[in-house]
């Protein structure tokens, strides 16, 4: 009998390199909301596949970047910390993009992990293939990494290939959490998150990292027919950003609440009433205590 491999694998990498997309792909089940804005993964949120070959324990991560408000100084610190809490790094890069100075900062992040590092070339189908080869070159003299896959996560491309890297790489063991079990986030968080997708997904450039969702009330279903019912409020800056996410006599508001209570009923298996109210907070990025309300790890001491 083969012997089956356990372990915690953290996806890491740039704001928008693709890092929700693939742990999706690889769990097979959407467990972390995806948006093109940069910055979309506040928290740390874990996926966990199980099949016949063993469990992994993927850990998709807050985008690293240079942080300018005491929200992203957390948001960093967590991706940071997965470091030294894996067995496996994987690191996505955006192969359609050109390598800067963004890319050298993570790798230099990179070097003091103590643990395998893969390079994931993600969004090779936006990229011509004659590309790739001085690209992998690239990377090749940046840092010794374990393996360097170029791969889709959008497309599937080559995420098998990604997969058998990963699980060479982790130790025997058996399975951490039960057969069915897929995620960490709390229903509570969930509702959050998935309101805060179609916030993301329909005002777009308009607000681009200045909104949050938080849950006032969660009331699980009091009987199997009745619904869950779930209240949010929507904070934004300032007073002009109110009138953006409400919408011409409300539509706006409508929709997101719309889209986010179909996902959610979908997710939670039942009917869904969902509340959404906006509310003006500034400076939230930056307030220690309403972080802490969000749930968002403590910034480690510098």
């Amino acid at each position: 009998m083969t012997a089956t491999r356990s372990g915690f694998v953290a996806l890491v990498g740039r704001p928008n390199a693709g890092k929700s997309t693939l742990l999706n792909r690889l769990v097979g089940a959407k467990v972390a909301i995806v948006s093109d804005k940069p910055q979309t993964t506040r928290h740390r949120i874990l996926g966990v596949k199980t099949d016949a070959e063993g469990q992994v324990l993927y850990i998709d991560t807050p985008g690293i970047h240079r942080p300018l408000h005491k929200m992203n100084v957390r948001m960093v610190d967590a991706a940071l910390e997965s470091l030294r809490e894996t067995e496996v790094v994987v690191v996505l890069v955006d192969a359609s993009n050109k390598t800067g100075a963004g890319d050298n900062f993570v790798i230099a992040r990179l070097k003091e992990a103590k643990v395998p590092v893969i390079l994931a070339l993600n969004k090779i189908d936006l990229v011509k293939k004659t590309d790739l080869l001085p690209l992998i070159a690239h990377y090749q003299k940046a840092m010794d990494f374990a393996a360097i896959v170029p791969i889709s996560a959008a497309t599937g491309e080559h995420v098998d290939a990604l997969e058998h890297e990963i699980r060479s790489r982790l130790p025997e063991g058996p399975a951490l959490y039960p057969d069915d079990y897929l995620t960490d986030q709390p229903e509570r968080v969930l509702a959050a998150e998935t309101v805060r997708e179609k916030l993301l997904i329909h005002t777009r450039d308009e607000l681009p990292f200045t909104t949050a969702v938080v849950v006032d009330q969660f009331e699980e279903p009091a009987h199997p027919k009745a619904p869950y019912r779930i209240f949010c409020t929507i904070l934004v800056e300032n007073d002009s950003q109110k009138p953006i996410v409400v919408g011409k006599g409300g539509s706006m508001i409508k929709r997101i609440g719309t889209e986010a209570r179909l996902d959610l009923e979908t997710a939670l298996e039942a009917k869904v009433f969902l509340d959404l109210h906006v509310k003006v907070k500034a400076d939230w990025r930056d307030n220690e205590r309403f972080l802490d309300e969000l749930g968002m790890p403590p910034a480690r001491r510098r």
